[in-house]
């Protein structure tokens, strides 16, 4: 009863609660972190007003955290704004046109396609869901025809956003594994990013899995959709002729790919191919400020969540409850790796169903748990996964998730895709049932 009573009162377990309880009544995310963390460090004793000479209030604390994320945070921010370039000369419309015009009438193939230009948008080239509307509309009366059930479709697409960057260290992927690796270093386990890359692969191969029963198990069977007129003007007014402009921007995803091998930093790869379509001429110099502002407009939430998300864990520690918690959280399991696994898994799944975004979940995970794994005994490769895993749970099958809402988008242009049903739900079934029985079974052996 004793341990029940430090759990529930421990300033740590009163903030996640609130951040949980507060993103899954719909409260804006940011919005909730904010709270979550006032919250936090006030019921651990830490002055939200006049602090005493040589120590902070919460919100010194909070934005003196913000460097500790502040790098990603300007990666997402040249990385969206490289993404709106893309956008703007219209080389991913014309590159998925052509795509749809080749896919023919065989359902597999159009899956396969479909996976394959999603694992691209997140790696190779960085415009993550900016696609979907100009590539699936065109394709719902096509997909009529042959009878495929579409939440197969949103599978497909949801993989594609969510497997490369958790196994795949380029693009987003660079970010995320970049974030986990900070993260857990800054709390005592040093890890770089070729270790996250190592220990990540077996939730790639769990989220194949889930993507195989989703498409030939789940949601093979035939199913009828009327054809209603689909919004495709996106897709009509594309001509499919490579111009000028559209080859500068092949040349700077190229650079941005060169130099992401080269220096392992994605803000500095994106930087180099901003400046080659500038110093080319491929975005005008008096349209460089609506090309930064778009930028701002598709990553700036979340990199501006990234930034609180650091200075959350900074209050997080300072309340002193950590250590408490941990050895509360290690006399709870009884010292069972297999039941800290789970619990470990599940608190990741209940905070990134929440927020909706695995990258911003890390800093709030990193802080709880790199000292519980350490103390009950779990390697670092082990740990890695155990931390990439309850980031990435919830991705797959969160409302307010990039994961589920790009794929609503395009499958519901005719209205006949529901969010939650049709999207959320296949989801969260095809892969974060999977992710949890792989990272709770590889946890014990690695």
């Amino acid at each position: 009863m004793s341990i029940l009573f430090s759990l529930l009162t421990n300033p740590v377990t009163i903030s996640v609660l609130v951040l949980c309880v507060l993103c899954l009544t719909g409260l804006n995310v940011l919005l909730s972190m904010l709270i979550a963390c006032i919250i936090g460090g006030v019921a651990g004793g830490i002055p939200l007003l006049n602090a005493p000479e040589g120590t902070q209030t919460v919100m010194q604390l909070l934005t003196g955290g913000f460097a500790s994320n502040a790098t990603t945070a300007l990666a997402y921010i040249l990385l969206g704004t490289f993404a709106t370039c893309i956008a703007t000369t219209g080389l991913a419309d014309i590159l998925s046109k052509k795509l749809s015009r080749l896919l023919g009438g065989h359902k597999l193939a159009l899956i396969g396609v479909l996976t394959l230009v999603a694992c691209l948008s997140q790696n190779l080239i960085p415009v993550h869901i900016a696609y979907i509307p100009i590539l699936v509309p065109p394709l719902l009366r096509m997909m009529n025809r042959m009878q495929i059930d579409r939440r197969a479709v949103a599978c497909a697409l949801a993989f594609g956003h969510k497997a490369p960057y958790i196994t795949i260290p380029f693009g987003f992927g660079l970010i995320f594994q970049r974030v986990i690796a900070d993260n857990l270093s800054e709390n005592g386990l040093s890890v770089t990013v070729k270790d996250v890359t190592a220990a990540n692969w077996s939730i790639g191969v769990a989220m194949l899995i889930g993507l195989f029963i989703a498409v030939f198990v789940l949601y093979r069977k035939p199913r009828d959709y009327h054809d209603i007129e689909a919004d495709t003007s996106a897709a009509e007014v594309i001509s499919e002729k490579l111009e000028y402009r559209h080859y500068v921007m092949l040349a700077a995803a190229i650079v941005v790919a060169v130099v992401q091998v080269i220096s392992q930093d994605l803000a500095l790869s994106a930087l180099c191919g901003l400046i080659i379509i500038i110093v080319f001429r491929a975005i005008k110099w008096s349209d460089i400020d609506e090309q930064i502002e778009g930028g701002i407009r598709l990553m700036g939430q979340i990199a501006i969540i990234m930034l609180v998300a650091g200075g959350y864990a900074s209050v997080i520690k300072a309340t002193g409850g950590i250590d408490a918690l941990v050895n509360a959280g290690i006399s709870a399991v009884g010292g069972s790796k297999v039941v800290a696994a789970i619990v470990i898994t599940l608190i990741g799944l209940l905070v990134t169903m929440g927020i909706g975004t695995s990258f911003g979940t890390v800093p709030v995970l990193a802080v709880l748990f790199v000292p519980m794994c350490s103390s009950l005994g779990f390697s670092t490769p082990a740990t890695i996964l155990l931390i990439s895993a309850a980031a990435a749970l919830g991705d797959a099958g969160s409302p307010a998730s990039d994961t589920t809402l790009g794929p609503t988008s395009g499958l519901n242009a005719d209205g006949q895709h529901d969010h939650i049903r049709d999207t959320c739900i296949p989801t969260f079934i095809a892969f974060n049932i999977p992710i949890m029985i792989c990272a709770i079974l590889m946890s014990q052996v690695l």
